[in-house]
């Protein structure tokens, strides 16, 4: 897999990753399920690779 996603990419889906998996302590009931999507952004930043980069060939990271 190549890096398709950029430093400032990478920052803004950990931060949004961290904001909706905090829903987990808002929401109530089942609702707080939905929370559990926020582990999508934070695995993408991790890895540095999107999937839907790749099928829509974005690419935010500079190339060398």
């Amino acid at each position: 897999m190549k890096s398709n996603e950029g430093s400032i990419d990478r920052i803004i889906r950990v931060m949004m990753g961290l904001i909706i998996l905090s829903l987990w302590f808002v929401l109530q009931g089942n609702a707080k399920y939905f929370a559990v999507i926020g582990f999508v952004p934070l695995i993408t930043a991790l890895l540095g690779w999107c999937p839907l980069y790749s099928i829509f060939g974005l690419n935010t990271c500079k190339r060398k």
